[in-house]
């Protein structure tokens, strides 16, 4: 898989390139700023958009990074001072890299590290193409995993801050015809909740938010749908094309309301270690573990057979 390179490449579209030229920046604040400083993959649209929106609003600094400039042409032009855009693949590790550390180097210090870029993959398993299952994994997986590695060194230096990973209450539940973008935030959850283990001596807090559907380019723009089989017709892999369907109504989720909470959690001490937005997602997501851990607890004797008896 491409994840096994030097140099990961998404091939999902033409890029600008990987890094733009670094826009001059004061490493502190002005006046009146509440002196926080972001750095946030994937701001052109969604979550990540508004989460930097609000931040810039409020005065705090934004390192943001895009695929396209012109996406974000118009935040750029409100705030020039305290927006600093950079043009990156988050599945290319050797620009990952680099992107952290020469924010690092010129900005001084980062307080709070937002693993948002990614996108959804629709299509039963069999359905999807290898090209397809690499590009998932090396975004939403593995480009995660680079930008948190390249970060801790400098939040442990620096004497802490904060990693806010975006996943999904896709994370903790699973739905037919969605294996590889579950298979993604599985991952990057398991990883997660162990590095917050790691690092919390250090300072660094780790939160894992589980967003539910919002009214965001997710659906309709960001997402990738695979070439369906006939065999997979009437599938429940299938049900996804009723959610895409936007004559089946809107997403509950409000991004704004979502992002103002991302925002106040990263007050919160200790750290939450997830944050599950939404009461559909909630739901969802304690059903889900309430038949999980039935399930584990009638296996209870099954378990227990496989042990030495007590004294051997």
């Amino acid at each position: 898989m491409a994840g096994s390179k030097g140099a990961r490449r998404n091939d999902g579209g033409p890029f600008e390139g990987h890094v733009s030229s670094p826009a001059v920046m004061e490493p502190e604040p002005a006046e009146g700023l509440t002196g926080r400083t972001w750095l946030i993959t994937g701001v052109s649209s969604g979550l990540g958009r508004e989460l930097a929106t609000q931040l810039l609003k409020r005065g705090d600094r934004v390192v943001g990074t895009v695929r396209r400039r012109y996406a974000v042409a118009d935040l750029a032009e409100r705030h020039p001072d305290t927006l600093r855009v950079e043009l990156l693949d988050v599945a290319d590790t050797p620009a990952v890299r680099l992107v952290v550390d020469r924010s690092f180097a010129e900005l001084g210090r980062i307080d709070v590290i937002v693993s948002n870029a990614g996108f959804g993959l629709f299509g039963a398993a069999e359905e999807l193409t290898d090209a397809q299952v690499e590009h998932i994994l090396d975004t939403n997986l593995l480009g995660s995993i680079a930008l948190i590695r390249a970060a801790l060194p400098r939040l442990r230096e620096q004497g802490g801050g904060r990693i806010v990973q975006i996943s999904s209450y896709g994370g903790q539940v699973a739905f037919a015809g969605n294996s590889l973008y579950h298979a993604s935030k599985w991952g990057i959850e398991a990883f997660c909740e162990s590095v917050a283990q790691e690092v919390a001596p250090f300072g660094i807090g780790v939160t894992i938010v589980e967003p539910g559907g919002a009214r965001t380019e997710f659906r309709s723009g960001s997402a990738q749908v695979a070439t369906p089989l006939p065999a997979y017709e009437g599938n429940p892999a299938h049900a996804y094309l009723r959610m895409l369907d936007p004559k089946n109504g809107l997403a509950p989720g409000d991004p704004a309301r979502m992002a103002a909470r991302i925002i106040e959690s990263v007050d919160t001490e200790p750290a939450p270690l997830r944050l599950v937005l939404g009461s559909q997602a909630l739901q969802s997501t304690i059903d889900t573990l309430a038949k999980r851990i039935e399930r584990f607890e009638a296996q209870r004797g099954l378990a227990a057979s496989t042990d030495f008896p007590p004294g051997e």
